[in-house]
C-alpha cells in the first residue's frame, strides 16, 4: 500500500523560516508525552516552533513547547488550531486515532501517515503487513491466528494446538505488556479470551527466544532511508529495561540482517518519519540464531534514547529531518552505551515509602546522562526517564551501568 501524502510535502520547511505572512516555521506533534517533549527539544534546538496538542495540562511536551493546544486528540478545533500553526506534523505514540491523523493530512504534510498508524494500532494488520513483505524483508512474524469471533476461538480449539503455549494479545491499545495474557492450554485460552472481554485478538505461539533486539529507520519523503545499528533489548515484566548498544551487542550478521529487514519493512509502505521495528532472536540451530519481527512503533522509541548521548544525530534529530524534508545524515555512534529505563518504582524504597533516588552518587560516575521528563507524580510501572551510560570502552560502560543500577534498585542487572 501507499501512504497518502500532502501534495507539499516535498518542499523543504526549512529551520527559522518566516513565511509571507510573518509565520515562523512550526512543526507540530499530536500527543504530549516523553517522545514529544524530546521531538520538541531537538525542533527547538534546529530553530523550529513547535505545537502540541494534548488535552494534559501538565504534559511533558506541553510543557516545554511555543504553543501548547489542549484538546483531545480528536477534537475537531484543536485539530484545526494545529494545522493553522504547523507546517508539517507528526506524532510521538501509535494510539492516536489515525482519523485524526488523516483530517491534518487534508491540509498539512503529515508524518507518518494514518495509514501507516493504522496498520501498527492493530496487531492483525501488522502481522498481515509482515506476511506481505516477508519476500523481500527474509523474516516473518511467529505463528499466530486470528481470533475475532467465537467460531474463530472454536476453530483455533479444535485445529490450532500446535500454537500453544502462546501469548494471547488484544488487537488493539496493547503495549509495555498490557492487553497480553500467557495461555498454555485450550481451557486457559478460552479463558483468557473471555478475560479480555471478547475482543479481537491474536493469538502467537510462544518461540524459544535467546534475545530481543530493535531498529530504527528514518525515512523522507523522497524514499531517503538511513538506520542506526540495531540495539539488544532486555524487558522485565514487558516493559523494556536495559538497551544495550554497542559494536558486538547484536552478533554482526544478525544485525545486518535486522538492519536490512527493517528497511525493507520500512519502504514497503513508503514509510516517512522515525520507524522502530522490534525483533526476537530465536534459537534455529544456527550459530547466532534466526530472526522472527516482533511488532513495529510508528515512532520513536525507547530502545533509542541512548542515541541522544551516544550519536551525532539522535533518533528525534531524524524524526525533525524527515518530516520536514531536510536531508537524513547518516547517523554515527561515537561511544558505546547502555540505556537504563527509570519507572516510578526508583522513587519507593523497599518499605514502600517514597523517597528521592540518590542522584548525587548515580551523577558522580563518569559517563552517565540523566533524563528526567518531567512527570510529577511517580507511580509504579510509569515512564519516569532513563539513564544512558557512555564511554570509551564497553567494559567501562558495563561497570558503570552495573553500578548505577544498584544504586537504584534497577532490575536488568543481569543482562548487563
Amino acid at each position: 500500500m501507499s501512504a497518502a501524502t500532502h501534495e507539499t510535502a516535498l518542499t523543504p520547511i526549512f529551520p527559522g523560516s518566516v513565511d509571507a505572512a510573518g509565520q515562523r516555521a512550526t512543526l507540530g506533534v499530536v500527543g504530549g508525552g516523553q517522545l514529544g517533549r524530546m521531538f520538541v527539544h531537538a525542533a527547538q534546538r534546529l530553530g523550529y516552533f513547535t505545537a502540541v496538542l494534548e488535552p494534559d495540562a501538565q504534559s511533558p511536551a506541553g510543557l516545554v513547547s511555543h504553543h501548547h493546544i489542549q484538546a483531545a486528540y480528536d477534537d475537531l478545533a484543536g485539530l484545526a488550531e494545529l494545522a493553522q500553526l504547523c507546517q508539517a506534523i507528526t506524532t510521538e505514540f501509535e494510539n492516536v486515532p489515525a482519523q485524526a491523523l488523516h483530517a491534518l493530512a487534508q491540509t498539512r504534510p503529515v508524518a507518518p501517515s494514518a495509514a501507516v498508524v493504522g496498520i501498527a494500532q492493530n496487531r492483525i494488520e501488522e502481522k498481515a503487513h509482515f506476511a506481505a513483505c516477508a519476500d523481500v524483508s527474509g523474516v516473518t512474524c511467529a505463528p499466530y491466528a486470528v481470533l475475532e469471533t467465537e467460531a474463530q476461538l472454536q476453530a483455533v480449539l479444535a485445529d490450532r494446538a500446535d500454537l500453544l503455549p502462546g501469548i494471547l494479545k488484544t488487537a488493539r491499545m496493547g503495549y509495555d505488556g498490557k492487553g497480553q495474557i500467557r495461555v498454555k492450554t485450550t481451557a486457559e485460552l478460552a479463558a483468557a479470551w473471555a478475560e479480555l472481554g471478547g475482543v479481537a485478538c491474536v493469538l502467537e505461539k510462544m518461540l524459544p527466544l535467546t534475545a530481543e533486539c530493535s531498529v530504527l529507520v528514518a525515512r523522507g519523503w523522497d524514499g531517503q532511508v538511513v538506520s542506526f545499528a540495531p540495539q539488544r533489548n532486555v524487558h522485565e515484566a514487558g516493559i523494556l529495561a536495559v538497551t544495550s548498544a554497542y559494536e558486538g551487542a547484536v552478533p554482526p550478521a544478525l544485525a545486518e540482517r535486522a538492519r536490512e529487514a527493517a528497511i525493507a519493512i520500512a519502504q514497503h509502505i513508503n514509510y516517512v518519519g522515525v520507524l522502530c521495528v522490534e525483533f526476537f532472536v530465536v534459537e534455529d540451530g544456527s550459530a547466532h540464531g534466526g530472526l522472527v519481527v516482533n511488532e513495529m512503533a510508528p515512532r520513536p522509541h525507547n530502545s533509542g534514547h541512548y542515541t541522544i548521548d551516544a550519536c551525532d544525530a539522535s533518533q528525534f534529530d531524524l524524526q525533525v529531518h524527515a518530516m520536514a524534508g531536510l536531508p537524513l545524515p547518516q547517523p554515527r555512534q561515537h561511544s558505546p552505551a547502555i540505556m537504563l529505563n527509570l519507572l516510578g518504582d526508583v522513587w519507593f524504597g523497599p518499605d514502600g515509602q517514597q523517597r528521592e533516588p540518590d542522584w548525587y552518587a548515580v551523577l558522580s560516575l563518569p559517563g552517565t546522562h540523566l533524563h528526567l521528563y518531567g512527570k510529577s507524580d511517580a507511580r509504579p510501572g510509569r515512564k519516569m526517564g532513563h539513564l544512558t551510560i557512555t564511554g570509551a570502552d564497553v567494559a567501562g560502560v558495563k561497570a558503570v551501568a552495573r553500578r548505577a543500577a544498584e544504586l537504584l534498585g534497577l532490575p536488568g542487572l543481569d543482562a548487563i
